[in-house]
């Protein structure tokens, strides 16, 4: 089995791709390109080798199929492999783009156009989250009914699975360990994603409606993650 991380690209612009890839390949990752949302897909599912992917890379523009729909269906695949975080590539930045993206389950986006050492960066962030996710502290954590598992990088509530991308149970998983503490968007960025990249608060505010839609009764009016205006994010302490 490789023991270098495995990337794919699904990008329809050939040439971005191949810089892309030999860029990605010199930094030592072994990387798979798809030049278009069906053959992605395909790929994903049913990797060269059996070596599943690590990390997509998902440009928002496919010529036969939108990335949100990529995405939306990454998503819905079963477990581990709808699990696999997904970078997006949107164009010009659009910030609804982005804030579409996270909340269909993208882990981070970078707009077009970019530099190869910041993708770089952010592959190695979200990655960082996924190998170094397990600490030193209990792996099984209860609350109530929710349950998280450090271990299978899991999350139950009454004993049902809840649904969340890598980057959405590292949220979880720093709000959790600090329950009881109020945590600003700058704290908890810091903690999961690292210093190096720049923080983008809206995007927390997305993960953390999804999050609360996968853990809460009733997420309009949530007991577990409450909001401190003007300041960031609490886990309670005392749940059902």
């Amino acid at each position: 089995m490789s023991s270098m991380q495995q990337l794919l690209i699904i990008e329809d612009d050939a040439r971005l791709a191949q810089m892309v890839a030999e860029y990605l390949g010199r930094s030592g990752y072994a990387v798979n390109h798809a030049i278009d949302a069906r053959t992605g897909l395909n790929l994903l599912q049913d990797p060269p080798g059996g070596h599943r992917p690590d990390l997509l890379i998902l440009d928002l523009m496919l010529p036969d199929m939108d990335g949100l729909e990529v995405c939306r269906r990454v998503r819905a695949l079963p477990p581990p492999l709808g699990q696999v975080p997904v970078l997006m590539l949107t164009a010009k930045g659009d910030p609804m783009d982005r804030i579409i993206g996270l909340e269909l389950g993208a882990d981070d986006y970078l707009p077009k156009p970019f530099e190869p050492r910041e993708l770089l960066a952010r592959i190695r962030a979200v990655l960082r989250r996924r190998v170094e996710g397990v600490a030193p502290a209990l792996q099984l954590m209860r609350f109530g009914s929710l349950e998280l598992d450090r271990d299978a990088r899991s999350v139950t509530v009454g004993g049902r699975p809840a649904e969340l991308t890598s980057y959405q149970f590292d949220l979880l998983m720093t709000l959790a360990e600090r329950a009881g503490r109020v945590l600003t968007r700058d704290q908890i960025m810091e903690a999961v994603r690292g210093r190096e990249l720049e923080a983008f608060d809206r995007s927390i505010d997305v993960h953390m409606g999804r999050i609360r839609a996968a853990i809460e009764a009733d997420p309009k009016n949530p007991k577990r993650i409450l909001t401190v205006r003007g300041v960031g994010y609490v886990f309670a302490k005392q749940q059902d």
